[in-house]
């Protein structure tokens, strides 16, 4: 493909996007689905079809943000006091599944040799709790069972991927057993070594500069700066970019002023959100010529059989660890899960839904092994995109229903939390004030001002923490009143532009306060 070819077809993928989120949006169900659907039919299009994606370009250009993201927005101090059982499920439990599933597709598809089908195992393996989150966190599901979910899908990225690093290896020349422990102590070592020297190097240059421009430039280029010259040097990229991304996110509101972090944020949930849906659309746009592939070495009824049982493996085996294996935990007393309870357990289990990490890896096959075409990549690709595919309409789908029929939720303790803290700040806002007054830095009317609006949010938050029903109903008002409001601001801010009264830079100043203003959250927003 000459590059006119690739921006085209990048201009269509992101319009397949966005539509696909609009009518996901619309008829409520996962994007995932209609992003695929709306995949394979582009592939039906005149010139769409022949649009394809170099399989390094994957991992080079989705994988670094996608880990990076996940790692810096890990909370350090629920990881920390969670670490045994995210360990266990994010180490243990993938490497099970991987090469569980290895096995079920190495005997169920005898062409595929045992790196291929290791490689294929570690692209399913781990799982993505993006979804999952969604779900439990509107039903208010106990904050260590989310904390779980998170930290195993942010390590089980990194050892799903160092596994795959060292089959794709294998699939080239073989490797003893001494070779590959020290291929993995070096990927492992080398990548952590390296991602650490990056968080350092970001977290140095960050202190000498003040233009945000240059600022939000190295928050783009750090994933990519962690991961691309790391697997260069031979180690894994996964590690180094999460590595960084975990020690710069725990350091992120030191290394960047306010107005940074705001705009920051915003772009890197756009950048995810768009290369987790394109993932997708790249599926359905592979997907004809993978089962034109297919069909030219496999029965295709057989290997839709495979893929089915693939994916129902991936499901039991995750459900047999989380029910039979944990509880076994209880014999060994140094050994602490804190996975006790059946529900919880349960809930962990089925809430293993596969995503775009998955996807990314499968797509990155090799499309030659020593030379020499690679024919049972578009297979293996198949058999991923049903697994992930199947598990997020499958468990996605039905995790609502489950959450309901085991009672799990009810509260909305990031919303009581929220409260809390707000009242704590203004509380210290009023000291502040009297204190300010007390030293003459701030004359008497404008304590008096501040006093007056910070003691009426005290208690409209104390209100919302006595449990008054009346009072969330208020609160619900004022939002509406004050939505009303901001409408009348900006309308008569328009119309002072649009008389000439107000020039282009007045009214981009008042519009971004407004807009900064309503983007703010608060005990009135939903928590």
């Amino acid at each position: 493909m000459g590059v006119e070819e690739y921006v085209v077809g990048t201009l269509v993928v992101v319009v397949a996007v966005i539509i696909g989120r609009l009518i996901a949006m619309r008829l409520r169900i996962p994007d995932a689905i209609v992003l695929v659907v709306l995949g394979m039919a582009l592939g039906l299009l005149p010139g769409v079809d022949s649009l394809t994606i170099a399989p390094e370009i994957v991992l080079l250009v989705f994988l670094p943000p996608l880990i990076y993201n996940a790692a810096f927005f890990t909370s350090p101090r629920d990881f920390r006091e969670l670490l045994r059982p995210i360990v266990v499920m994010a180490v243990g439990v993938t490497l099970v599944t991987a090469l569980g599933l290895a096995a079920v597709v190495y005997f169920l598809i005898p062409a595929v040799s045992w790196p291929a089908a290791i490689a294929l195992g570690a692209a399913i393996a781990p799982t993505d709790a993006v979804a999952a989150s969604a779900i439990l966190k509107r039903v208010g599901t106990p904050r260590r069972v989310l904390t779980i979910l998170e930290g195993e899908s942010l390590i089980n990225d990194a050892v799903a991927l160092t596994l795959f690093s060292l089959a794709l290896t294998a699939m080239s020349h073989p490797l003893t057993p001494s070779e590959g422990v020290v291929e993995l102590a070096k990927v492992v070592v080398g990548g952590l070594a390296f991602g650490a020297l990056v968080a350092w190097l970001v977290s140095w240059s960050r202190r000498l500069i003040e233009d945000s421009s240059v600022q939000l430039m190295i928050v783009l280029i750090t994933p990519f700066a962690a991961y691309v010259p790391s697997e260069m040097l031979g180690f894994s990229g996964v590690l180094s970019a999460a590595l960084a991304g975990i020690v710069l996110g725990t350091r992120g509101e030191g290394l960047l002023p306010p107005k940074v972090r705001v705009t920051a944020q915003t772009l890197w949930q756009t950048l995810v959100a768009v290369l987790e849906s394109m993932l997708f659309v790249l599926l359905g746009l592979q997907l004809d010529a993978v089962i034109t592939a297919v069909r030219e070495h496999y029965s295709f009824p057989r290997l839709v059989l495979v893929a089915l049982l693939v994916t129902v493996t991936a499901v039991v085996l995750r459900m047999g660890l989380m029910m039979v294996v944990i509880p076994l935990q209880r014999v060994i007393p140094f050994l602490n899960l804190e996975v006790s309870s059946f529900r919880e357990r349960v809930v962990i289990g089925w809430s293993g839904m596969r995503g775009a990490v998955s996807l990314a890896i499968a797509l990155s096959l090799p499309a030659t092994v020593g030379g020499e075409p690679f024919t049972e990549r578009g297979g293996l690709i198949f058999v991923a995109g049903v697994v992930v595919m199947g598990t997020l309409m499958g468990q996605g789908l039905s995790l609502p229903l489950v959450l309901r029929r085991l009672g799990v939720g009810g509260g909305d303790s990031h919303r009581k939390e929220f409260l809390i803290a707000d009242h704590a700040m203004s509380c210290a806002a009023l000291s502040k004030v009297d204190e300010l007054q007390t030293s003459g830095e701030v004359d008497a009317g404008t304590a008096e001002s501040l006093r007056s609006a910070y003691s009426r949010r005290v208690g409209e938050v104390q209100a919302l923490l006595d449990e008054d029903d009346s009072a969330f109903e208020r609160a619900e008002s004022v939002k509406a009143v004050h939505a009303r409001i901001l409408d009348a601001r900006r309308d008569t801010l328009k119309a002072l532009y649009r008389e000439g009264r107000i020039d282009h830079a007045v009214f981009q100043s008042l519009s971004r306060d407004m807009d900064l203003g309503e983007s703010k959250g608060g005990p009135f927003q939903g928590g």
